[in-house]
């Protein structure tokens, strides 16, 4: 009896590690939100298209746009909240059907500052129903000092988008797409990600509206 019983043993205590581990494993994905345990499989293939608009753009990441990351895998971009000009509640949903390149930006960040011409310059070169810049302005303190700053260094083209919670950050940052400020994306119609840069970059230049057009089979 001693040699069954012995191979009882270490079976259960097989499972009993089996057990364990599974736990830990629940345990973390609880804490920290494992993305692989929860991961939208509906969503990641919905988003399949922007990867692909994204291996079309990678020949055109150079010279000012350089520092843009293409998208390697599909990502459903969080549905951001935010606000226009009047005050009106606006998620990103708004935007389904055509592309937008979301700039997150603020009054207090200079690098933000010195690409909001460009942004202009870019909306108004390929803004349309296709495409849009949705620059959200993220300042928490003042909401009229960015109106008086864009209104001040000549910015026209641009809708007024803001964020007084800056939750549009925190909701990007929660899925590794925002480090620093300025945040900007490249958004396919679905709402899924394209392309993703953190800080500056000269989007009036040749070598952005060539990346753009590429995104819009142009």
């Amino acid at each position: 009896m001693t040699a069954p019983q012995s191979s009882f043993a270490k079976k259960r205590l097989a499972m009993v590690w089996a057990g364990g581990i599974a736990g830990i494993v629940v345990g973390l994905a609880g804490v920290y939100g494992i993305a692989t345990l929860t991961r939208n499989v509906g969503a990641d293939t919905a988003c399949a298209p922007a990867v692909e608009i994204a291996k079309k753009i990678a020949p055109f990441v150079r010279g000012e746009v350089a520092a843009v990351n293409v998208a390697k895998s599909p990502l459903k971009l969080p549905n951001l909240a935010f606000a226009d000009a009047a005050g009106k509640p606006l998620t990103l949903e708004r935007w389904r059907g055509r592309t937008v390149l979301v700039n997150l930006w603020a009054t207090w960040c200079v690098p933000c500052r010195a690409e909001m011409p460009a942004l202009d310059s870019l909306e108004q070169r390929l803004g349309g129903p296709g495409f849009e810049v949705v620059a959200i302005n993220i300042d928490t303190r003042d909401p009229d000092k960015p109106r008086a700053w864009l209104k001040e260094v000549g910015v026209q083209k641009l809708a007024y988008y803001a964020d007084l919670t800056a939750r549009t950050f925190q909701d990007l940052k929660a899925i590794g797409r925002a480090f620093g400020m300025p945040t900007t994306l490249l958004v396919d119609p679905q709402g899924c990600e394209i392309g993703t840069i953190a800080g500056p970059a000269e989007w009036a230049s040749d070598d952005a509206i060539k990346l753009i057009r590429a995104a819009l089979g142009q």
